[in-house]
């Protein structure tokens, strides 16, 4: 079994040539035309931020298991600092730098009180020590987390200026039809064909940008995790080493 298409049909009609779709929507009036290009910033955006963020996560998790594993083969700050500057992608390495900041300051804050004990020098608080790694967590994750807003916004808001869009075209055919005086297919046609292109440009934009956008919550929520879980290594380490 054969089908055609709507415009086929139309184009098929007697004393009719048919401008096929892709003419029917260059015919389009000016609100159309409008509420495409809306539609079709907000795809491109979302594409553009989506690519953009699978790249990122990708290096951060590359670098994250790179520095983790340096991390964990040795026991003093000061050589792991000397590899951090190899993974500055790594969010872990952003925190680790922060409490080694922290530490770094209360250590030379007591040797200047002249205040080193005999098993080396002391840190005076784990908690400004934990204190420092919370606030470097918030940061990376406002970095991590960068222009997840538009995703969310283009998966809620195109739908809706879809529809718009869809109401337009049947107003547009309404009008046809009280002008023409005729329900014909050749009346309704450019009306209809604005209401079902704006509606499919609508639905092309929200869901890759809601699949994309749900994906990276859930990469932020396990970048999250694994934070907050070297955190806690980190704060171990301090407690070995300077208390």
């Amino acid at each position: 079994m054969t089908t055609t298409s709507p415009f086929s049909v139309l184009a098929a009609l007697p004393g009719n040539e048919g401008p096929g779709a892709l003419g029917l929507f260059l015919d389009a009036g000016p609100v159309a035309w409008i509420t495409f290009s809306v539609l079709a910033f907000f795809s491109i955006g979302s594409w553009a931020i989506l690519l953009s963020k699978n790249r990122q996560f990708r290096v951060v998790s590359q670098q994250n298991r790179r520095f983790l594993e340096a991390f964990r083969r040795s026991s003093r700050f000061s050589d792991i600092n000397k590899v951090a500057t190899q993974h500055k992608a790594s969010p872990l390495v952003g925190l680790f730098q922060a409490g080694y900041l922290e530490i770094d300051t209360q250590v030379k804050a007591r040797a200047q009180r002249q205040e080193e004990g005999a098993g080396g020098y002391k840190i005076k608080s784990l908690i400004a020590i934990e204190r420092s790694l919370q606030r470097a967590i918030a940061v990376e994750m406002l970095a991590l987390s960068r222009n997840a807003t538009f995703l969310a916004t283009t998966a809620a808001a195109t739908p809706f200026i879809g529809l718009f869009g869809t109401v337009w075209g049947i107003m547009v055919a309404f009008n046809d039809i009280s002008a023409s005086g005729s329900a014909s297919i050749l009346a309704v046609a450019p009306g209809i064909a604005e209401a079902l292109i704006n509606t499919a440009a609508g639905l092309v934009a929200a869901i890759p940008a809601l699949i994309g956008y749900n994906q990276l919550s859930s990469r932020l929520r396990r970048a999250k995790t694994d934070l907050e879980d070297f955190a806690l290594e980190f704060l171990n380490l301090a407690e070995r080493n300077f208390t």
